[in-house]
């Protein structure tokens, strides 16, 4: 063996060991753990596939699965559609303000989930909330948004997007690397800005486009901080959001930490392991048909 190779193994040596330990080790725990009935306080005891059986019988979870798709349904268009327009913005700006702009843009992402939670709890409350304030400037009466429950589930997707500082910083440096010759040659055979867009930036950033997709899929599947924040924190919201604000992993949760109910809670959580890994597994095959790549390599 070379030393530099032997050197890079001693390098990766320490995150392998933390990969085995605190990922791999707590996963294949939990799978085991699936197929037994514990309570954190007793020994396990074997179930077999009871906690999956269960799973098909239990009308909250059709319930979480339910307000999760609809959720990722609602928020991964939206949140992409307005980030790749944040990012057109700051392309269009030069000069020393350029940097300010995506310090601003990127700041609502540092912000802990709990605070946005919180923050937000406050700002859409259907009678002192700055949102149904600021609509009522317009003459529209606004919804209780936090105890609708035809409401609760569009204010989530509202305040989740005000966390698009990632998408939005991911989409900008890949408009910064679409060539300008290629606008500058359509440009001088006629195109108009549409067709430019359309034909050229679009194909030129479909690779950060398709990357956005899955990240913000997953994301969107494993919702849990802001939401538990807002509705489950306390009693009051709890009781007035009902399940319609009951997201998988909420469940998942509570089903761990509440109901200790182990066994149940890591049958839950492989099976979104399992989801996840299926629905990435569709958009790279359905999606990479769509990404252009310079070298015409697919992904």
């Amino acid at each position: 063996m070379r030393p530099e190779t032997r050197w890079a193994y001693v390098f990766v040596l320490p995150w392998l060991i933390g990969l085995v330990l605190f990922q791999l080790g707590p996963m294949l725990a939990s799978l085991a753990l699936s197929f037994t009935e514990y309570d954190l306080i007793s020994s396990p005891e074997f179930a077999g596939t009871a906690n999956y059986a269960r799973m098909a019988q239990d009308p909250k979870v059709a319930v979480a699965i339910g307000n999760t798709v609809l959720y990722t349904a609602l928020h991964v268009p939206l949140a992409i559609t307005l980030a790749l327009g944040l990012a057109l913005m700051l392309n269009r700006i030069g000069g020393r303000g350029a940097g300010v702009f995506r310090t601003i843009f990127y700041l609502p992402s540092m912000t802990p989930y709990v605070a946005v939670g919180v923050l937000f709890l406050f700002l859409l409350n259907g009678q002192a909330g700055m949102v149904n304030q600021f609509l009522g400037l317009f003459g529209v009466e606004g919804p209780q948004w936090t105890t609708d429950p035809d409401w609760i589930l569009p204010g989530i997707v509202l305040m989740s997007l005000w966390n698009l500082g990632s998408t939005t910083i991911i989409l900008f440096a890949a408009l910064r690397n679409v060539p300008a010759e290629l606008a500058e040659a359509a440009m001088i055979d006629g195109a108009g800005t549409w067709a430019r867009f359309r034909r050229i930036t679009l194909p030129m950033i479909s690779p950060a486009l398709f990357f956005v997709v899955i990240i913000n899929t997953i994301a969107s599947l494993q919702m849990f901080d802001q939401v538990y924040a807002m509705f489950f924190g306390n009693q009051v919201t709890q009781q007035a959001s009902g399940d319609s604000a009951l997201f998988y992993v909420v469940y998942l949760f509570q089903q761990a930490f509440q109901f200790l109910h182990m066994g149940y809670a890591s049958a839950l959580a492989w099976v979104l392991f399992l989801v996840i890994a299926l629905i990435t597994l569709v958009q790279w095959k359905l999606g990479g048909r769509l990404v252009h790549y310079e070298a015409g390599e697919r992904a």
